[in-house]
């Protein structure tokens, strides 16, 4: 582990190539000039057990373990499907609904499952996402972003990740997988997450100014 001031200013607590890429993103776009890495460069970090009862509590758990294990500061996430039908589930078991953590095609299959005789009218869901900022000894912040809209009957799309392709924004004809990097960004419960964070990141950086 290294706890030195060399190498990356920020760690992004998942090995997501994903949300790596889509918060260089939206730091890039803020102008911050903040260089993010992810766990990847810490292949020894043990996974952090999500035990929190909300998405805010779980963020903070993984963003505090990073920040403890890398000695930077920290980022992390937690988000999740939430069906109507299901009384708001999976919400912060959405990653191992399924009965395997990570298993996204197994989650989706399930989910889908579930609401197989639920009409379209009463299919509505909604993303949400907590995202915690954490500097070895100094702040500690969260913020929350969530983006509505309604599921489908079948997947579609190849972009994005997990619950992505059966997830119809509202207002919008396309699932989340059908979108663009940049149109799912602007609406996506992470990247409105994310991108309340930035200027959290750019006063608690040295040297990470949004322009």
């Amino acid at each position: 582990m290294s706890g030195q001031a060399v190498g990356p200013r920020l760690v992004l607590a998942t090995r997501n190539p994903g949300k790596l890429a889509e918060l260089r993103r939206i730091l890039h776009d803020a102008g911050t000039g903040v260089e993010v890495c992810d766990l990847d460069q810490y292949p020894q970090m043990p996974e952090v057990a999500e035990t929190g009862a909300t998405f805010a509590d779980n963020a903070l758990l993984k963003a505090r373990a990073v920040a403890e294990y890398t000695g930077l500061p920290a980022v992390a996430d937690d988000s999740g499907l939430c069906v109507d039908a299901l009384n708001g589930m999976p919400g912060v078991l959405s990653a191992r609904w399924s009965g395997v953590h990570g298993d996204e095609e197994g989650g989706l299959a399930l989910v889908l499952a579930q609401i197989t005789d639920v009409p379209a009218g009463r299919r509505g869901a909604h993303f949400a996402c907590a995202a915690a900022l954490v500097v070895p000894g100094g702040t500690e912040h969260v913020v929350e972003g969530a983006v509505y809209g309604c599921l489908t009957h079948a997947p579609r799309g190849e972009n994005g990740f997990g619950y992505d392709p059966i997830f119809v924004p509202a207002g919008s004809e396309l699932t989340t997988a059908e979108m663009s990097a940049p149109a799912k960004d602007a609406i996506s419960h992470r990247g409105k997450a994310l991108r309340a964070l930035v200027p959290l990141i750019a006063d608690a950086l040295p040297g990470g100014s949004a322009a």
